[in-house]
């Protein structure tokens, strides 16, 4: 990072510094991506989107199948090379407005705000292909290939959801893919609710100054045949 001279202008070396520091604060060392600190935020924010607005969005949960087997054939620095190519692949197959983190070890997440189920769909499957397409060179004449799993759910509609919830029903279908053969994805579908701008002013009008009335909440049942657990709508 290139700074400023401290002694022609001391307030914007600091201001550099401290905007260095708040970037470093806020993203993985090894991907250059989002680390969870910095995605826990995103995923509170469109929480918010989601409750007041009833725009759909998409939290993908990421998992590279078998990486402790690559760790340990080939070290350490190749499970790098590979977590490197696995993060600017992932860059690639989404939109600048979503945001790709490394939440830790092999695990990636993703989320796609304003994602109608059709889109998230097609994104999820565009991920999983292409990083199975992948040729990883992890040494001169050495390539190695690898694949993910992929879980995801969509935020509820007109609900004051939790991080915790949504990320618990995104690991639940990740836990699936896992569990039915890996390489594969499931998706946890919320209905999509198309209401005119009219009937949503008399439906959530009166809200528009306070948090929306519904709130989301987990009972003790297990999981449906969704791998979601059931929901509650409180008013």
């Amino acid at each position: 990072m290139s700074l400023p001279s401290a002694v022609d202008s001391p307030e914007a070396y600091l201001q550099a510094v401290i905007d260095g520091l708040c970037e470093l604060s806020l993203r993985d060392p090894l991907t250059g991506l989002a680390n969870r600190r910095h995605f826990s935020g995103v995923l509170e924010r469109s929480i918010d989107v989601v409750a007041r607005s009833g725009e759909p969005a998409l939290l993908l949960m990421l998992d590279i199948d078998h990486f402790k087997k690559v760790n340990d054939t080939y070290g350490h620095q190749a499970g790098d090379q590979v977590l490197q190519v696995i993060a600017k692949t992932l860059t690639g197959c989404v939109r600048p407005m979503d945001t790709v983190a490394r939440l830790g070890g092999e695990e990636f997440s993703v989320m796609l705000p304003s994602c109608h189920t059709g889109y998230g769909k097609v994104v999820a499957e565009r991920i999983r292909a292409q990083i199975e397409n992948l040729s990883i060179q992890i040494a001169p004449g050495l390539s190695i290939k690898v694949t993910v799993s992929i879980g995801g759910a969509y935020a509820p509609e007109w609900v004051r959801s939790t991080g915790a919830l949504w990320s618990e029903r995104a690991d639940l279908q990740l836990y699936r893919a896992k569990k039915e053969g890996r390489n594969r994805i499931f998706l946890d579908q919320q209905q999509e609710i198309y209401v005119s701008a009219e009937e949503k002013n008399l439906l959530f009008g009166h809200l528009s100054l306070g948090d929306p009335a519904w709130i989301e909440s987990v009972s003790n049942e297990p999981p449906n045949n969704t791998g979601a657990g059931p929901m509650q709508r409180v008013f």
